[in-house]
């Protein structure tokens, strides 16, 4: 396994048409619906990332150990899905998944009846899952600033609850479209549900079999976006996206206005091109934090200033993300600085010529981000088979349109 790889683009000219991974949000929820109809559902264009893999793996595997990886949604969603069945399973991941906070959605399904055991640290995986005994409660209040997977896990599970599920979300909603997502993929498999202010009701009902197409995934796109922003010349075809989406990642087409793309709806997908960019922008991440890092990695190189709020839920992503964020692009000569509370201030500096290279922290968003500015000058980036989480084909994608990629 390659240790880094170099990249670099000879003319800074970019034309081609590329077929994005399938949305491993919209793969992975409908996995869990599926198996949770207990019928024989019609799924198709699943996502190749490898969380998405791994979940279809894992859903069919009888073992009693199961290991999610550092798959977010994987964990999450397999711990409701156990806990509603009724199996016993011990959930673990890697050593990053097991920092990673699962208290409030535990405490949550054990106040629905499930019988679930911290077997390491309180509030942390690993999980030990047992029986599920429905308590009667049906009411339920969630701190809804943390991560929308949580909500997602209990909500894809409400109609299989004795009584249902009445589900308040407390404080400030995070990543909102994501929980729309999840209803949505709920109804199309004959579920309703009513979103009504901060409560979300769930009556007991039945998933019906359905044939369901995953859509191509606007996060893998906003690397593209970022692409056609720092080339010279572009113009560039992204299959299977659609106007109207279920992804929250769907805001990076409005991001990139500002930030220099013209996106182009088209019976295909999207058509990408450069115009002029913004000097200074705010920007409120609440529903899309995961593209975050590619705004804050193209603006560093471009020269944008950038003034964001929403990024609560980035600490614990794969990496603290934004710590990360703020180490890599000060060889960027840019500093990343929280003014006040929630309000983070990117100020970009000037880019000097100098060797470039680019840690991942295990995290893919992190690989793909910082990969465009390639094509300002060659850089390194560390760890590249990262990318497998999300996007597996990213670097044999990029030498589609012309990049120079040398495994080191």
């Amino acid at each position: 396994m390659s240790q880094s790889l170099t990249l670099q683009h000879p003319t800074g000219k970019l034309t081609g048409t590329i077929k994005l991974p399938a949305s491993k949000s919209e793969a992975n929820r409908a996995l869990i619906i599926a198996a949770l109809s207990g019928q024989e559902s019609q799924l198709h264009n699943l996502s190749e990332a490898n969380d998405t893999q791994l979940l279809q793996r894992l859903l069919q595997s009888n073992d009693q150990t199961i290991d999610a990886e550092d798959a977010g949604t994987v964990m999450r969603f397999l711990t409701a899905y156990y806990a509603v069945t009724g199996q016993q399973k011990l959930l673990t991941g890697t050593e990053r998944m097991c920092q990673r906070p699962i208290k409030v959605l535990v405490e949550a399904l054990r106040e629905l009846g499930a019988s679930i055991d911290y077997v390491g640290e309180e509030g942390y995986p690993p999980l030990k899952i047992g029986g599920f005994k429905g308590s009667g409660q049906k009411h339920l209040k969630v701190r809804s600033d943390i991560s929308s997977q949580y909500i997602s896990a209990l909500l894809m599970i409400a109609p299989l609850l004795p009584e249902g599920l009445e589900l308040v979300l407390e404080g400030k909603i995070g990543s909102r479209p994501y929980i729309e997502m999840t209803l949505s993929l709920m109804q199309h498999f004959g579920v309703s549900a009513d979103f009504s202010g901060n409560t979300i009701t769930v009556k007991p009902q039945k998933y019906k079999a359905a044939e369901f197409t995953v859509e191509s995934d606007w996060s893998a796109a906003s690397y593209w976006y970022s692409l056609v922003a720092l080339a010279q010349e572009a113009d560039i075809t992204l299959l299977g996206l659609k106007e109207k989406s279920f992804q929250g990642d769907r805001a990076i087409a409005d991001i990139m206005y500002r930030l220099g793309v013209y996106t182009e709806f088209t019976s295909e997908g999207v058509r990408l091109l450069k115009k002029e960019h913004e000097r200074h922008i705010s920007l409120d991440f609440s529903d899309c934090p995961d593209l975050a890092q590619t705004v804050v990695a193209l603006s560093a190189g471009i020269g944008i200033a950038v003034d964001m709020t929403g990024l609560e839920s980035l600490r614990i992503k794969e990496t603290d993300r934004i710590q990360a964020l703020q180490i890599e692009v000060l060889s960027l000569n840019a500093s990343l600085q929280e003014v006040t509370p929630g309000v983070f201030s990117l100020k970009p500096g000037i880019l000097q010529k100098k060797e470039l290279s680019f840690r991942t922290y295990q995290d893919h968003r992190m690989a793909m981000a910082f990969a465009p500015l390639a094509l300002l000058q060659p850089i390194e980036i560390q760890e590249p088979s990262v990318v497998r989480k999300s996007y597996p084909r990213f670097w044999e994608d990029l030498q589609k349109v012309g990049f120079e990629v040398t495994y080191n």
